[in-house]
């Protein structure tokens, strides 16, 4: 059975191919169209799957679209009817699109796959819903024979949050909550307000949060107002969103800017605009607000289940910090979340959907089926030399790979930023050793320098700690593992610096480089971390790299990000990892066997 998943037209496009149940390959388009989070047709990412596979369109038993475009549009046509007259402008401007493209998006799949392949004979399409494509692609690569399965997002096609239960080959939907009321959408609505991008700052209000000062005036109204004025949240985690307040379900924005002015007392923030502290006050609103919805809705999944795991995906899954929550509060004794957690991961779950669902197949897999999300492409020696002699920076090749990871590892004891590049790319938004930059996560420094001088974004945000899987419960407050970067857990008690009396009364931007650890650089001011631990199933050479560091050092721990600059996607070919390598002030690039540096140097071994 062979089957090609496709997520497309909103954000975040993919493809994904699936054979007889196993992940071949998959991969977002935005990797290689160089447009973050792009929304078009992934054909550059449908022809590496396939071609990865060894496969033609015309051998697909099936091709899987990641949502129900009717059941979107009758949601589109119903809100309009009942906001009217508000949103009529929008109405004209949306309609002609549909009316045009969407509402015949099956002749506009076979128009692109045939541009793709010339096809004697069509292929089944099939459209899953959206919270189902969502919810097969946390439940079926689990390693769970069996599971509640939480989705959470902006919004589907009326589904914004659904239950369900996976068992076998069946996933049963229990409950849901439909559009306009949404706690992906509260939560998109407030990071518009604090000035970042919806669709793709979510994140950064996230890691905003910490900053505020829970003890202020300003914080306390702001969460009362929130709580009693936009948001009513019931005992199952359902909420209400009182729609005089949001302007997303018919208008062009995501609130009424002069409305929600008048209702918290101060405007909403420019795009890059001085970050004031009111705007950590309601981040950290938001976010409290969030993680207690998360929490019910847990325990509501726990009793319609009664089952002891969870699977969770949808866009708010990758909100780690309630995931860490979550884990903590001890719902369910195992949790499995979709590292592709987003529309990204829709085409695999629509593929999955298709092989279990629409074909029947059993569902086999006792063990975590997505391969550590190393699912992309992979580049040889010979790639990699193409490349480099473009741009003639000076390299040596090492002779074994023990040598390249004990040199490499030297290179960040002393303090360098090493660009890394090995083996397949990831699937998803986190970097997990494949297409990631590296530092050392004891220097004070490095926090300031990798996030003004390498990755050029905004000075609050965090870094993660990648750490070999076996020490991490030395370092960090974590049970289990975190192979995906999913969790947000505190640095340990014992590994914390004590902050002096003055430290409290001192400004959020004061607080931003204090040294609060001895791993200063992955140290958040909450003392949190968003931990990725790395055990035998990661990218190999990435785990031997920490371990040699490990061996040099006496720490088990690096800083991981993302191999990319702000607003880019994450590099994908060899060609991507120099641009970026040069580009910034990062100072070696490790691709294969090879060390580039910037200037003549010597390597040691």
């Amino acid at each position: 059975m062979k089957i090609l998943g496709i997520s497309a037209y909103y954000h975040d496009a993919s493809a994904a191919v699936l054979q007889d149940g196993e992940i071949i390959a998959a991969a977002q388009q935005e990797r290689f169209s160089r447009i973050k989070n792009d929304p078009a047709f992934p054909r550059e990412a449908i022809e590496f799957c396939l071609g990865y596979a060894g496969l033609s369109l015309g051998e697909m038993d099936a091709v899987a679209f990641y949502d129900k475009p009717f059941l979107k549009f009758e949601r589109l046509l119903e809100t309009y009817c009942a906001f009217a007259p508000r949103g009529l402008s929008s109405f004209i401007r949306s309609m002609p699109v549909w009316m045009k493209e969407k509402l015949f998006l099956k002749r506009m799949l076979h128009e692109e796959l045939g541009k793709i392949e010339r096809l004697d004979k069509r292929p089944l399409l099939l459209f899953p819903e959206h919270h189902l494509s969502h919810a097969a692609s946390a439940f079926y690569p689990s390693p769970f024979p069996e599971a509640a399965i939480l989705t959470l997002d902006g919004v589907g096609e009326w589904a914004t949050v659904s239950i369900a239960h996976g068992e076998g080959k069946k996933i049963r939907v229990l409950k849901q909550l439909d559009f306009p009321h949404s706690l992906g959408l509260l939560y998109s609505a407030v990071t518009y307000y604090c000035g970042f991008e919806v669709n793709g700052g979510e994140y950064k209000l996230m890691g905003l949060a910490p900053y505020c000062d829970r003890e202020s005036g300003d914080y306390r109204r702001i969460a009362e107002v929130m709580r009693t004025r936009l948001v009513d949240i019931k005992e199952d985690g359902s909420i209400f969103l009182r729609q005089e307040y949001f302007d997303y379900a018919v208008g062009d924005r995501m609130v009424k800017d002069g409305v929600w002015e008048k209702l918290f007392g101060f405007p909403r923030r420019e795009p890059d605009g001085p970050l004031a502290p009111v705007y950590c006050d309601m981040a950290l609103a938001v976010q409290e607000v969030t993680e207690e919805i998360v929490l019910r809705l847990a325990r509501e999944a726990k009793r319609l289940t009664g089952s002891e795991r969870l699977c969770m995906a949808g866009g708010v899954a990758l909100n780690c910090v309630a995931n860490g929550r979550l884990q903590e509060e001890g719902i369910f004794g195992e949790m499995f979340i979709q590292p592709a957690a987003g529309d990204a991961g829709g085409s695999l779950g629509a593929a999955y959907a298709a092989h279990h669902v629409y074909f029947g197949a059993e569902k086999r897999n006792l063990e975590d089926a997505l391969k550590g999300s190393y699912l992309g492409p992979e580049f040889s020696g010979s790639d990699i030399l193409m490349a480099a002699r473009k741009y003639r920076l000076p390299f040596r090749k090492m002779e074994s790979e023990d040598a390249l990871v004990r040199a490499t590892a030297g290179l960040i004891a002393e303090g360098c930023v090493v660009g890394w590049f090995q083996g397949r790319m990831e699937f998803g938004p986190r970097a997990l050793g494949a297409r990631s930059i590296l530092a050392d996560a004891r220097n004070p420094g490095m926090q300031k320098k990798l996030n003004l001088s390498i990755k050029m974004r905004e000075g609050f945000r965090p870094f993660a700690p990648a750490v070999l899987a076996e020490e991490a419960a030395n370092f960090f407050e974590l049970e289990g593992t975190s192979p995906y970067m999913l969790l947000v857990k505190k640095i340990r008690a014992e590994r914390r610096i004590p902050l002096p009396a003055y430290y409290s009364g001192m400004g959020w931007m004061e607080k931003l480089y204090f040294q609060r650890s001895e791993l200063p650089a992955v140290t958040h001011v909450d003392y949190s971390a968003r931990i990725q631990t790395v055990d035998e199933r990661a990218e190999p050479r990435f785990r031997r790299l920490l371990e040699s560091f490990y061996s040099l050092t006496g720490c088990p721990v690096v800083i991981n990000t993302s191999f990319n600059v702000r607003d880019e996607p994450i590099v994908n070919t060899p060609e991507d990892a120099f641009r970026c390598f040069l580009q910034t002030e990062m100072d070696y690039l490790v691709i294969g066997d090879l060390i580039f540096s910037k200037k003549a140097y010597l390597v040691r071994e």
